[in-house]
This record gives structure tokens, sequence and C-alpha cells, in this order.
């Protein structure tokens, strides 16, 4: 049995397009010499079936959810990035794009700060001066 090495038909257009989206904007982004963007990653990009609309999901590094400048620097760049991507995307409509910040890095690190929180309290040392359960002692 011969097996195909991966085309198109096995990689379903939405995702395709929706690839080629993300590269085209964190592309353009790069470009942008915008000192409120900072750190700023394009995280993915999801277009609707019918074209009109994208939503592409960013992460900052040392920004907050509700950072104004970012998200205002975001919507000052909207038009080019959307130019960028009718340009280089053969489309038959451009898709209005709506940026939205990713919540996925910001609560792993929350998980992790709370799973560091709780190793802390459980390293805290027993009154008899011994060491935690499990630990080998030196004799």
């Amino acid at each position: 049995m011969r097996r195909s090495s991966g085309t198109a038909r096995d990689y379903p257009r939405t995702a395709r397009l929706n690839q080629l989206l993300q590269e085209i904007v964190a592309e353009e982004v790069e470009r942008l010499d915008d000192d409120r963007l900072g750190f700023l990653t394009i995280v993915g990009v999801e277009v609707e079936p019918d074209l009109r609309r994208a939503v592409v999901w960013y992460t900052a590094l040392d920004s907050d959810e509700g950072d104004a400048d970012l998200v205002e620097a975001l919507d000052d760049h909207r038009t080019r990035i959307q130019g960028a991507i009718g340009r280089q995307a053969r489309l038959k409509r451009t898709p209005e794009l709506t940026f939205r910040p990713d919540a996925v890095i910001r609560q792993a690190e929350r998980v992790e700060q709370i799973l560091r929180d709780l190793g802390d309290e459980g390293e805290a040392p027993r009154p008899d001066g011994g060491s935690s359960p499990g630990a080998a002692s030196a004799d």
C-alpha cells in the first residue's frame, strides 16, 4: 500500500487558509514600526467559511488582557494588515479582521503559579527538624 505525502486534500481548505492568513498577519505585524505593539505574537487565525470575517488570536509579552494601547494599535493597523492579505492571498473576498487576546498562555501561567504556591507550602520545614517524607537522610 502506497501512502501519499500530504496533498491538499489531506489538509482541509479552512485549515490551510487559517495558516496562510496567520503567516501574512505575523509578517505584516513584524513590519510595523509601532512601540505600542511591544512583543506581539500572532498565535492563530480562524476564518469564517464565508470569508467575511476572521479572528486573529494574539499574545503579548508583559501586557494585561485589557491593554488599551495594544488594542488601539491593532485597530489602527487593521486596514493595512487586511490590505496585505488582499495582495498576498488569492481570495474572492478579504475577511474583516477582529483581534482577540489568546487566554491559553495566561491561564497556563496562572495554573503554574498556583502549583508553585502549593509546592512552596508543602516544603515548609517540619517542627522536628527532619526532612520531608521520602527524602533520604545521610547517616
